[in-house]
């Protein structure tokens, strides 16, 4: 089957609603046990350290050539994009890993690699050493996402990916909310040394509920293959559709610190934090719509929300249009994280979990990263403005693709395979 509309018996109808889940007992399945407790505070306390300094270094790597010109841009731009570039190129290999070493062996790396080179930083702003670190931190993320994504839809009850994964969304976007707003103002108050200490530590720290993670996966092997083998069965467009959405947020995240007026670095604190109390939110609101009534009417939207934001945030000059533009957008993020990932859970069979999570991480981490080099080396000779922009303008080339995906049904064997699941908890 290849990448081509999948229809099952409804496809001459309303596409296919997912039933409420419930027990043997008429009842809603436990969504949360021990074991999802432990990946959550884990899982947040790793994304805790890897936000505090996502805007952080960027503005330290661009430091040593200030703050307004071509070189500072491209500086700030590479540390990102090593970073993201590291992630993708881990998140190639993680099925494997998984498949190798377990969830816990595995998460455990991950947690060192994030937290343990962001301690050097304050030896040195060398480019060199930045960019290192940067590899090293981006190969522990990789790890954590694809682990913590692929863990939490195999412990989720079949039946409530969705919310299972809103609740996964709003948990990973608590660090979001908190971290990147305080990474720029601990910046601000103490300097960059203490704020790469706390960062090493959120990580390190979190080894101690790795233990109460499961070695392996719980239902069956699903970390098997690689990650080309979700190229087929409607999974490359809502793909390519999040990672259009995370090149924006690359650029964003990257620029807007250095985007805004000298001394209005508060207004992209203040932004960031809108974003990113917004996008759990929707992310977990869309999981909850999508378990009840279908994903798939929700990409367009999400898109579109992300667009008009980012179209806002080129007028860098105005604090009102930055802030409710990362407001808007913080919406359409959230929406698309969950929507994107329902929908490609939800066209392959449970044995394919595992993959549809690497391919997912990858949409996510190689937009951010081509998002930050590629506007890095844009933002001399066209300005912030323009960059913004001009990355609105790939949202709504993604618009159409979006489009294009909305009559495509999951197989009738991944829907057989969620009913044979309802009744069975976690």
């Amino acid at each position: 089957m290849d990448e081509q509309e999948v229809a099952g018996p409804e496809a001459a109808g309303a596409p296919a609603v997912p039933p409420v889940p419930t027990g043997a007992a008429g009842e809603t399945q436990r969504l949360l046990s021990s074991r999802i407790v432990a990946l959550l505070v884990g899982t947040v306390s790793a994304l805790g350290s890897f936000y505090l300094l996502l805007p952080i270094v960027p503005l330290y790597a661009a430091a040593p050539y200030g703050t307004g010109n071509g070189a500072a841009g491209v500086a700030a731009g590479l540390a990102t994009g090593t970073m993201m570039l590291s992630t993708v190129l881990t998140e190639l290999a993680m099925p494997g890993v998984l498949r190798r070493f377990g969830y816990r062996m595995a998460f455990a790396l991950g947690l060192v690699l994030l937290g343990a080179p962001a301690a050097v930083l304050p030896v040195s702003a060398s480019m060199v050493l930045v960019l290192g670190v940067c590899l090293a931190r981006g190969a522990g993320l990789g790890i954590v996402a694809v682990a913590g994504t692929a863990l939490m839809a195999d412990l989720s009850p079949a039946e409530r990916h969705g919310e299972g994964l809103g609740i996964y969304g709003v948990a990973v976007g608590i660090p979001s909310i908190v971290c990147l707003p305080l990474g720029l103002w601990l910046q601000l108050q103490v300097g960059f040394g203490p704020v790469f200490v706390l960062g090493a530590a959120l990580s390190l720290l979190t080894l101690a509920v790795v233990g109460a993670l499961p070695g392996r996966t719980t239902r069956g092997e699903h970390a098997g293959g690689g990650p080309a083998g979700p190229l087929r069965g409607g999974l490359v467009r809502p793909a390519t559709v999040f990672g259009a959405v995370t090149l924006a947020s690359g650029v964003q995240l990257t620029f807007l610190p250095l985007a805004v007026p000298t001394g209005s670095r508060q207004v992209a604190a203040l932004a960031l934090l809108a974003q990113s109390c917004v996008t759990p939110v929707a992310r977990w609101t869309a999981g909850r719509y999508s378990d009840r009534h279908g994903s798939a009417g929700l990409l367009m939207p999400a898109v579109l929300a992300a667009a008009l934001g980012t179209a806002a945030v080129a007028r860098v000059d105005s604090p009102l249009a930055v802030i409710l533009g990362m407001g808007s957008f913080g919406i359409g993020f959230g929406v698309a994280q969950n929507v994107t990932l329902t929908l490609m859970l939800q066209r392959v069979p449970r044995s394919g979990y595992g993959r549809v999570s690497a391919l997912w991480n990858l949409a996510y981490d190689f937009g951010i990263g081509l998002g930050a080099v590629g506007v890095g080396f844009l933002t001399g000779p066209a300005g912030y403005p323009a960059c913004f922009a001009l990355t609105a303008g790939v949202l709504g080339a993604a618009l159409v693709v979006a489009w294009r995906d909305r009559s495509v049904q999951r197989p009738r064997a991944a829907r057989s395979s969620s009913v044979e699941q309802a009744g069975r908890g976690p």
